[in-house]
């Protein structure tokens, strides 16, 4: 029964390495630039120093930036729900109408919703819009027509008018009250606090008039960073996004596969690989490190395929230089004999139970 055994065996054999071919791989030599798959919808690239110089995006954030730091900031401008405190000296009666023993907000004077208050004498007062010296004064002016040479302040008690919002990552996200003194992006984040576990930190975005600007936290810290140069006025939204989108998936032939999430503004193929554990070197592939990027819009955009030959060394000074982008999966694909002992061992079962029939039939 040997014979039987043998040709059942080489059967088996054929067969299965003709139903699959254990182990994901790509061809290396597939990769030119500028080629694709047979239907078009995947792009094969090598990781080469010319590429890098040619595909990686270059810096957008100039024209963004001029028009942020364009903005200054002017004085504060009274509006509807500030709280106001008009002092008249030697007239206690006008500046402390409920009395100095009470509270200071109970001789305050509230900006109604149309953007008028009241006061005593003069009636009426259109409020919105000025700043407190052109407030002040317009009162002093109109008082003098029944107070000799009225001296007039005006301070905010409290102010309710104009507001920043904050949302996302941030320790104490809503919205920040726009004061006399000016705000800038670094002071309001100092304020509502970042969590920096959970936070995207690349990813801020201020909306401005119906605008986005993407802006880096990360760079904050940096001698060349602009951010505490931004102000920010009323009508501000800063976003902070979780960064629990941003993942790599490292998979293959490293030593701990993975999906990893990163904070700052990228993470390159080197500290990816490192993080997973480094390359096996006893069963990679080392012309077989790939970078699969899938497109916004499979229908209409073709994913790209990035293969870096890591078989040298050095090419891990490629890998220093090429950001990941969120959901990049960064495969490592296994040496031809790897496949060939995953295959054996996946036939081995099936060789066996052949061995028994052979067995039985003696």
């Amino acid at each position: 029964m040997k014979p039987l055994f043998a040709l059942a065996f080489s059967s088996v054999l054929v067969l299965q390495g003709c139903v699959f071919s254990p182990g994901q791989h790509l061809d290396p030599d597939q990769f030119k630039k500028g080629a694709e798959t047979e239907d078009g919808t995947v792009r094969l690239m090598q990781i080469t120093p010319e590429m890098l110089k040619g595909e990686l995006p270059s810096d957008q954030g100039t024209s963004s930036k001029q028009e942020l730091l364009g903005f200054k900031p002017e004085a504060y401008r009274i509006g509807a729900n500030d709280l106001l405190y008009i002092t008249v000296w030697d007239h206690p009666e006008l500046t402390a109408p409920s009395g100095p023993q009470q509270q200071l907000d109970a001789n305050g004077r509230l900006v109604r919703p149309d953007g008028t208050l009241f006061y005593p004498y003069i009636g009426n007062i259109d409020a919105a819009g000025k700043t407190i010296e052109q407030l002040r004064a317009d009162i002093a002016k109109r008082l003098a027509n029944y107070i000799d040479s009225p001296q007039v302040d005006v301070s905010l008690l409290r102010f309710g008018s104009q507001r920043i919002v904050l949302s996302g990552a941030f320790t104490t996200a809503g919205q920040v009250e726009v004061t006399t003194a000016p705000m800038t992006v670094v002071q309001a984040i100092g304020q509502a606090g970042v969590d920096t576990d959970t936070a995207d930190l690349s990813g801020l975005m201020l909306k401005r008039d119906g605008r986005e600007y993407l802006l880096n936290l990360d760079d904050m810290n940096r001698p060349d960073s602009w951010l505490h140069q931004v102000y920010l006025k009323d009508g501000d939204q800063l976003h902070l996004p979780y960064n629990d989108q941003k993942k790599i998936y490292v998979l293959g032939e490293v030593v701990n596969p993975q999906a990893m999430t990163f904070k700052a503004t990228s993470l390159n193929l080197m500290d990816a690989i490192g993080t997973a554990g480094g390359i096996r070197q006893e069963t990679a592939d080392g012309e077989a490190v790939y970078v699969i990027r899938g497109a916004e819009n499979i229908a209409t955009e073709k994913a790209t395929v990035f293969q870096l030959n890591a078989a040298s060394p050095a090419a891990f000074a490629l890998a220093k230089h090429f950001p990941l982008q969120p959901q990049d999966v960064v495969f490592v694909g296994p040496a031809g004999i790897t496949r060939w002992n995953r295959f054996i061992s996946q036939l081995l079962p099936s060789a066996s139970v052949i061995g028994t029939g052979a067995a039985f039939n003696r």
